[in-house]
């Protein structure tokens, strides 16, 4: 059964609905600018007592900085961007903590020299991630390394990216929206059902 993170978390109801329906992680963004944008500790409020992994998205953040958010909160792993993402990561896994480390989607791919858990991403030249956009499948269909498919996926087209791909993990953010930074649960919902049926 596909791994389901659910992304941009701002309210208690958006992380209870991801939760209800069987999301296996939820994920909180503090990165400025966003619309999806949570202080940590709104951040940290939003993960507790929240019984899946809740992951703190960052840019440009100080490794040690992170560390302590995540060892005096909920907040249970880390999804890292910008200049210092490898620092974030390392310094994250040596202290016991999760890591989804977040690649732009390329043909050839080497997951192994990545750490943590690969989160394969539509590259952009503006944008770290939450892109919004579908990349080519195909390009990571002969991956046999564990990782998350991230990019432009909602209820209608989790299934066929499932298909072609075939993740470990799937993660959605922007795909599950009214308007930007406000959650449909309807459609929260609806993916995680249609991404946990194959």
């Amino acid at each position: 059964m596909t791994w389901v993170k659910v992304c941009g978390m701002r309210t208690e109801q958006d992380v209870a609905v991801a939760v209800e329906a069987g999301a296996d992680a939820v994920g909180f963004v503090n990165v400025l600018g966003s619309p999806r944008f949570v202080s940590i500790p709104e951040a940290a409020s939003l993960a507790d007592g929240v019984p899946v992994d809740a992951v703190l998205l960052t840019q440009d953040e100080d490794p040690n900085t992170v560390l302590e958010i995540l060892e005096t909160s909920s907040l249970t792993a880390v999804q890292p961007y910008g200049a210092r993402r490898e620092a974030v990561a390392q310094a994250a896994l040596q202290a016991g903590h999760k890591v989804y480390f977040p690649v732009r989607a390329a043909s050839g791919l080497d997951l192994t020299t990545l750490p943590g858990v690969p989160l394969i991403d539509t590259p952009s030249s503006t944008q770290f991630g939450g892109t919004g956009r579908v990349f080519d499948w195909t390009m990571v269909a002969d991956l046999t390394d564990r990782f998350v498919l991230a990019g432009g996926l909602g209820p209608d087209n989790v299934r066929a990216a499932i298909a072609v791909a075939s993740p470990w993990g799937v993660d959605a953010s922007s795909g599950l929206e009214r308007a930007s930074g406000v959650k449909d649960h309807g459609m929260v919902a609806d993916f995680i059902t249609k991404a946990k049926m194959i």
